[in-house]
């Protein structure tokens, strides 16, 4: 596959994406609601649309062969990073998996671990900061913060302290 052809069948796979976000965003109000704000389907609808144009574009731009990705016969992915970007899908995979069971602040750290230490070749010290770093930021910013109780699997109790010390 070159990658004119891979652009061609991102857009019309974004494009259809697109018109279905657009349906699924009207189930809500879209327009503006009267002493309340815009309604809740208003942000996904606009976005959508503008995602949609932009289709549009790539597919215009792909019919006229204008651009370098437009006219480029090179080939679109070759073996070695397919192998690259099949490891990268495969451990995201494991992780959301691990998600119900150890929960997010237990699958992070080893995702984040294996990516950047063994995928990255990143050295131990910067693999091991940023695995349990990042975690904790995360923790903080959707728990603490925003008050959004993430998936925690059978660490829950570990947090437990935490969330007697925060709320």
């Amino acid at each position: 596959m070159t990658v004119r052809t891979a652009e061609l069948l991102m857009a019309i796979m974004m494009g259809i994406f697109s018109i279905y976000l657009m349906v699924k965003s009207n189930e809500l109000p879209v327009g503006w609601i009267k002493g309340s704000g815009p309604g809740g389907g208003t942000w996904p609808f606009w976005l959508s649309a503008i995602m949609l144009i932009s289709c549009c574009g790539i597919l215009f731009n792909w019919f006229r062969k204008h651009g370098p990705v437009a006219s480029s016969t090179k080939t679109y992915i070759q073996a070695h990073v397919l192998m690259d970007v099949g490891a990268v899908a495969a451990s995201l995979i494991v992780t959301v998996a691990l998600f119900s069971f150890i929960g997010i602040y237990g699958a992070l750290p080893l995702f984040l671990m294996f990516y950047l230490r063994f995928l990255g070749r990143h050295t131990w010290w910067l693999s091991g900061t940023l695995s349990i770093l990042i975690p904790v930021v995360i923790f903080y910013f959707f728990e603490i913060t925003l008050k959004i109780i993430l998936p925690k699997g059978i660490t829950e109790p570990l947090f437990l302290p935490l969330y007697k010390m925060f709320f």
